[in-house]
């Protein structure tokens, strides 16, 4: 049993909880705030929420007839940066699938050192979140991460009886 307050400063392993968010749409529209990018919290009506939309029209596709490269694209880029820990040319086209295998590595990578024994510099921020999703479409935890490092609590979390599985898994 760990003594989850000491492990964490031990490994510097601490959850944390994002309620931005945020989606950039080929790198020709930004939306960002503390809205869900859904109709009910951007319709302004129902929920009490706040999102800003941005795009520069004279670095759009229908513009340019190519790649946007205007703020917006350099938004994102900062962004990979910070959660990646570096620029790549791969980032350049982030729907190629060489993106898409770079990313995944690192997240990959990221959570092997997450969860290494010893302690060792993640590379950004962005890790593998650690579950299995299997040819058929069935979701467990990673083989022998059943539990969170450190602080517990079961990855795939548990059964509430008042809530239909269906909508939590």
């Amino acid at each position: 049993m760990c003594n989850q307050v000491s492990d964490s400063y031990k490994f510097q392993r601490f959850m944390i909880y994002v309620h931005a968010k945020g989606m950039i749409v080929d790198d020709d529209y930004v939306i960002v705030g503390s809205a869900n990018i859904n109709q009910r919290s951007l319709a302004g009506s129902k929920d009490t929420e706040i999102a800003m939309g941005a795009y520069q029209p004279h670095y759009a596709w229908t513009e340019k007839q190519r790649h946007p490269r205007g703020k917006i694209y350099g938004y994102r880029m900062s962004l990979w940066s910070e959660h990646l820990g570096r620029i790549e040319e791969c980032f350049e086209e982030p729907e190629a699938l060489t993106c898409v295998r770079r990313v995944n590595e690192v997240a990959e990578e990221n959570w092997k050192r997450y969860t290494a024994e010893n302690f060792s510099q993640l590379q950004g921020h962005l890790l593998k979140y650690p579950i299995h999703v299997g040819a058929d479409g069935k979701i467990g935890p990673l083989s022998g991460y059943e539990n969170f490092p450190d602080i517990g609590g079961r990855v795939l979390g548990n059964h509430a009886p008042t809530i239909p599985d269906v909508l939590t898994t």
